[in-house]
């Protein structure tokens, strides 16, 4: 195995990595969506808030480490914020629609 095939294999390995921890990350916001209609939970969305801070530190090290492409990390970092935003904004609107009593 020559050395650009090793780096090709961790190069791999660092973005499966990624894309798994993305899909986690995934599954809470739409497990939350999901539960919208049910109850807010403030808790729920630290930790979604604490889970995007981790992941955006993981992006940015296998970034550094020359394990992914830049425009790659910040492509799957993006698409995790625009769900988040989603998220946020199906919140504020159940907040507002609660205050007005119109549930």
């Amino acid at each position: 195995m020559t050395s650009s095939d090793l780096q090709e294999q961790l190069n791999l390995k660092a973005l499966n990595l990624l894309q798994e921890d993305a899909y986690k990350i995934e599954k809470l916001i739409e497990v939350q969506m999901e539960n919208l209609a049910t109850r807010y939970c403030p808790l729920y969305e630290e930790v979604l808030d604490t889970q995007m801070f981790g992941f955006s530190k993981e992006v940015d090290f296998a970034v550094r480490a020359g394990l992914v492409n830049e425009t790659v990390g910040k492509q799957i970092l993006s698409k995790l914020e625009r769900n988040l935003a989603l998220l946020y904004e199906a919140l504020n609107q159940k907040a507002n629609q609660s205050e007005d009593g119109t549930l």
